[in-house]
């Protein structure tokens, strides 16, 4: 009896072990709240769909949320956090510091989701849908987002300054940044297209104002105008000249005419491997859509959370 009981309690251990690692391991799930939280995914959409209408840059902006959080430890929200007595966070690394924007909008998605079904919907998986969902406000093409992820309990400041590409990088650069995430070259001059929308700040821009010869004249004296030699630094200008709240290729079209706003936006039309791409690109908008949408369902499965590891923060900006 007694062996039997100890047999009994050996299976019943081995079953629960099996359970955490069952858990632990999870895959995501383009059906992850369909009986939890039914409405996840309407709820985000809409408040989306209200934020872009009001101010169209906003898409923009979301999108930005979305790649710095996954390049940075992988997609767990963690650029959402703020600083804390135990860690710095990565809101004021350099390349984040009073340029992400959007946390506001996320506050509000967050609020709504947790007023339709509490401590369900994760900040991580926030920020992967309203970046698919900017991307359709502003005219570019749907792709189907996977579910699942966790939120993370602390953030890294240095891992932001090392691994998310600066707008000063030559091709080689960009090329190892993306690679060291697990990307292409093409993926890179891919995901590189989400340029199409949003602004850069004058400190961003300023030496390719003034200093780099690949640049169209009167392109240049137009960055000029819009950033002094010195001061302004936070004055904008649109990383797409042509349509800057359209998500489309003109982009792309913008570089082949040497008007790319960024050194390391210009770096993928100046002679070196990425020329033909971004030449096709230009002239087959379909193509760079699709293969945008295809880059993106990637970019949101670097290294998500699952299972039992994170949590499911009640507020964005903080552990619970």
């Amino acid at each position: 009896m007694a062996a039997s009981s100890s047999l009994s309690a050996t299976k019943l251990y081995l079953c629960f072990i099996s359970l955490l690692f069952t858990i632990a391991s999870a895959q995501l799930s383009s059906t992850f709240y369909s009986s939890s939280c039914p409405n996840a995914l309407s709820i985000i959409k809409s408040a989306v769909t209200s934020a872009v209408n009001s101010e169209a840059r906003m898409g923009a902006s979301l999108l930005r949320l979305h790649f710095h959080d996954c390049f940075a430890n992988g997609c767990d929200a963690s650029v959402l956090l703020d600083d804390t007595a135990n860690f710095t966070g990565e809101k004021t690394a350099p390349t984040n510091s009073g340029s992400l924007r959007g946390f506001d909008v996320v506050d509000t998605i967050k609020t709504n989701l947790e007023s339709s079904c509490a401590g369900v919907v994760s900040c991580a998986d926030i920020l992967a849908v309203a970046a698919r969902d900017s991307v359709v406000a502003l005219g570019g093409n749907s792709w189907t987002v996977v579910l699942g992820r966790r939120d993370s309990t602390t953030a890294s400041l240095s891992t932001v300054n090392s691994d998310i590409p600066g707008p000063n990088l030559n091709l080689s650069g960009l090329i190892s940044s993306f690679s060291k995430k697990g990307f292409t070259t093409k993926e890179m001059v891919t995901l590189s297209g989400a340029h199409t929308i949003g602004q850069a700040r004058c400190q961003n821009f300023r030496n390719r104002a003034y200093n780099e010869a690949n640049i169209q004249a009167a392109y240049k004296t137009t960055l000029q105008g819009r950033c002094p030699s010195s001061g302004g630094n936070n004055n904008l200008a649109p990383l797409d000249i042509g349509s800057a709240t359209t998500f489309d290729n003109s982009y792309f079209t913008n570089l082949v005419s040497l008007k790319g706003l960024l050194h390391s936006d210009q770096q993928l039309f100046n002679n070196g491997s990425t020329d033909a791409q971004v030449s096709s690109y230009s002239s087959n908008q379909a193509t760079f859509l699709s293969d945008f949408a295809t880059a993106m369902v990637k970019m949101g499965n670097l290294s998500p959370l699952t299972g039992t590891n994170g949590q499911i923060r009640k507020n964005c900006r903080k552990t619970n």
